[in-house]
């Protein structure tokens, strides 16, 4: 998908709605608002288009798995693992949103937190050792990012039989809640 084909699903989506401004959650890093690189899996373009001018509305974009960690925010210090085809990551703290790229950090024999627990990992290891690395994995960045409790949200995370002990499981419509938090003038969280 291209930028100027998502910007045509949505008008052609809500040609009957009334609203007056746009939140994105885009799937890769974004720094002041804007695509810091084309996605990996999507069409080329993002970096660079205007989607205000596209939208005709006021924009402001944030990581995808940032949104959902806006959206999934209950105080405190929380960190947000996004478990889908990649590794979505970002943390809050005392209402301060911080999106991180946990994703491509070298994590075990050579291989990346990414290749672990995202889709590649879950097929290459299979459902029961991906449910130890993800267990490994809450329990070591919880205790290294002194993080109070861990969101799980992402496509994959409805696969976990057992939740890490300080984790408790998201929801991928906890984006909408996001985006609605990334354009409030006060809320339980801000950008950092």
């Amino acid at each position: 998908m291209t930028p100027k084909q998502m910007v045509n699903g949505v008008l052609a989506n809500t040609a009957d709605w009334a609203y007056d401004r746009v939140a994105i959650g885009y799937p890769g890093p974004v720094v002041h608002g804007k695509p810091l690189h084309d996605p990996f899996n999507l069409g080329p373009g993002w970096v660079g288009f205007n989607f205000a001018k596209a939208l005709g509305k006021p924009v402001r974009m944030v990581n995808d798995a940032a949104m959902q960690a806006l959206g999934s925010y209950r105080g405190g210090r929380m960190l947000f693992l996004g478990l889908g085809t990649g590794l979505g990551s970002a943390m809050i703290v005392e209402g301060v949103l911080q999106p991180m790229e946990l994703a491509h950090l070298h994590y075990h024999h050579g291989k990346t937190y990414e290749d672990y627990l995202g889709e590649r990992g879950l097929k290459r290891l299979g459902r029961a050792a991906w449910l130890k690395e993800v267990a490994r994995v809450v329990r070591e960045l919880k205790a290294a990012l002194e993080a109070e409790y861990v969101v799980l949200g992402g496509g994959n995370a409805h696969k976990l039989d057992r939740l890490p002990p300080g984790a408790r499981l998201g929801d991928n419509r906890n984006a909408f809640r996001g985006g609605f938090r990334l354009w409030a003038k006060t809320g339980s969280a801000r950008q950092g």
